[in-house]
């Protein structure tokens, strides 16, 4: 179980690299949605092995989804404004 959370945790600190690493690259609109993206992989890691949903009861997931559900909603909203601006 250690060797687990340990390479999850190794997975996280390259993941963070990776996001200081193309906040530094001038990438454009596309440096946005690659943060995201990696944000995104960052907290499904959290969510999964952290929070423990891979165990979790159903309601517990159902919440987990609902509570995703209206990230993605925002995040649609929020792109929506970004793209609309530019």
């Amino acid at each position: 179980m250690t060797s687990r959370y340990r390479n999850i945790a190794i997975a996280l600190y390259a993941l963070l690299t990776l996001s200081v690493v193309v906040a530094k690259m001038d990438l454009g609109s596309a440096g946005t949605a690659l943060a995201i993206g990696i944000a995104t992989a960052k907290a499904i890691l959290v969510a999964l092995f952290f929070m423990h949903l891979r165990s979790a009861s159903r309601l517990v997931r159902l919440f987990a989804v609902a509570g995703l559900f209206w990230w993605g909603v925002l995040l649609g909203l929020t792109m929506g404004d970004f793209v609309h601006r530019i």
